[in-house]
């Protein structure tokens, strides 16, 4: 299961990067750019519109992913060492004091 989510949401990472990268930023930057008149299919305000709904929904999905992950990761079994119980403590060995030793 696990890896199966991990696939995902590798997928959702790389797919994020590419659609931010096409995203037109302040100053031209990788945009996607071109004339693209009256005859062209989307239009610059409908592509940016398009990229910045899929830039919204493939962060929520990798939020998701992230999360689940998280939960999936903490299944484990295993507990933190401070979930653990104290060791039992135990007296001291007795120790017999040093004989002098003579010269």
């Amino acid at each position: 299961m696990t890896a199966i989510v991990l696939t995902i949401h590798l997928m959702i990472a790389a797919a994020l990067v590419i659609v931010i990268l096409l995203q037109r930023s302040e100053g031209g930057g990788l945009g996607i750019g071109g004339g693209g008149g009256m005859g062209s299919f989307m239009s610059a305000r409908g592509a940016a519109n398009l990229l910045t709904r899929t830039t919204a929904i493939l962060a929520g999905c990798f939020f998701v992913t992230s999360i689940l992950l998280a939960i999936l990761a903490g299944n484990t079994g295993t507990k933190s060492i401070v979930d653990r119980p104290a060791p039992a403590e135990t007296a001291p060995a007795k120790t017999e004091p040093a004989a002098p030793v003579s010269q």
